[in-house]
C-alpha cells in the first residue's frame, strides 16, 4: 500500500474510533511535525502521537480545510 499524503487541517479517517464513544473515526490534523496532533471531531479532545504510529493508524484523507473545524 502506498503512503497517504496529508497536511495541516486535513480531515482524516482513522482505523480505530476515539474512545469517547463516538461511532465515527473522524479526526482533524491540528499540528504536523515530528509528532502529529489530531482532534476528535465528536468530543474535540486532542490526541498526540508520533508520525510513525500516525502513518500506521490513518485509513484515508476525507477532505482538506483551510482552518480548524470549530
Amino acid at each position: 500500500m502506498g503512503v497517504i499524503e496529508y497536511a495541516l487541517y486535513d480531515e482524516v479517517e482513522m482505523k480505530k474510533p476515539h474512545p469517547c464513544g463516538s461511532k465515527n473515526h473522524l479526526f482533524q490534523i491540528v499540528r504536523v511535525g515530528a509528532d502529529i496532533k489530531i482532534r476528535c471531531l465528536a468530543c474535540k479532545n486532542i490526541i498526540m502521537m508520533d508520525r510513525g504510529h500516525f502513518n500506521e493508524s490513518i485509513k484515508r484523507v476525507i477532505s482538506h480545510h483551510l482552518e480548524e473545524i470549530k
